[in-house]
């Protein structure tokens, strides 16, 4: 009797399970059936994630065309939780003329992402928890270093945290530097 219980319950777990798997049962043979990642996701209620807090800023229109072109969007997006030193556009502007035109280019996609995977930590850090001193491995595998001056955090000796923003997969720090690996 045990044994019948078991099997209707596996049955019926199966069942549930495999009807949330997105088919669409009224389709017609040949239509495709539209899924979305992570980032299709649409929830106007919840506190945004940090690819969704970098798109709501005016100031950061650079970095999410390089995040788009990098095709780290999906990878954001996701649980987290993430540490992100999100450059201004400023922040881009110092870099020499023509640099971040040539980083949007196809070919240098591996570089791009490179760098804004140093921007990345995994693991949630307010600016109040980073310590002179400290050195952060960040997701390109490279490290940054904390120092602090006037009571304040400089990421690698270059790069002011001008805001911190929270989001719902971990905190962006705005920073006024681009970091480079």
């Amino acid at each position: 009797m045990k044994k019948l219980l078991f099997i209707f319950l596996g049955a019926g777990i199966l069942i549930a399970c495999n009807s949330g798997t997105g088919t669409n049962t009224n389709a017609s043979p040949g239509t495709a059936i539209e899924t979305h990642s992570q980032e299709g996701v649409i929830d106007n209620t919840s506190q945004p994630n940090v690819v969704q807090v970098a798109v709501g800023s005016a100031d950061h229109s650079t970095l999410v065309k390089a995040v788009k072109a990098a095709d780290l969007v999906t990878s954001l997006s996701n649980a987290g939780p993430f540490t992100v030193f999100a450059p201004t556009n400023a922040a881009f502007d110092k870099l020499p003329a023509g640099t971040v035109e040539d980083l949007l280019k196809p070919g240098k996609k591996d570089v791009l992402t490179d760098i804004l995977q140093h921007h990345v930590y995994v693991g949630v850090l307010k600016a109040g928890q980073l310590q002179d001193g400290q050195s952060l491995g960040m997701v390109d595998g490279k490290n940054v270093t904390i120092k602090i001056v006037n009571g304040k955090p400089l990421i690698n000796g270059t790069a002011n945290i001008v805001a911190s923003v929270p989001a719902s997969n971990g905190i962006v720090h705005v920073i006024d530097e681009v970091l480079t690996p």
